[in-house]
């Protein structure tokens, strides 16, 4: 049962690695593909932490530089259309 759990989070990590890599036209499907991808982590640890039955202080660590991570990503959003009008990548320069 434990390998099936790692399975399926592989696969959600993988899937969230091609949405990525593969869809960044807009900020928005790119911050909801990192998203994805915290996600997948922190179950991996939520299993991997219980098997070596660790202390779980590490996953509220983890939770807060997610949430921070989601903040600034969706203010660099809110940042970008206010600006630009869009959140289209060809339309942002990074210089």
């Amino acid at each position: 049962m434990i390998m099936n759990m790692y399975l399926i989070i592989l696969i959600m990590f993988i899937i969230g690695n091609m949405i990525f890599v593969f869809k960044h036209k807009h900020l928005l499907v790119i911050l909801l593909s990192l998203e994805f991808l915290v996600l997948s982590i922190f179950f991996f640890l939520v299993i991997f932490l219980n098997f070596i039955e660790f202390d779980k202080y590490m996953l509220m660590v983890f939770l807060l530089f997610s949430v921070c991570e989601g903040a600034l990503g969706l203010s660099i959003l809110v940042s970008m259309i206010r600006t630009h009008g869009n959140d289209y990548f060809q339309s942002f320069s990074m210089l």
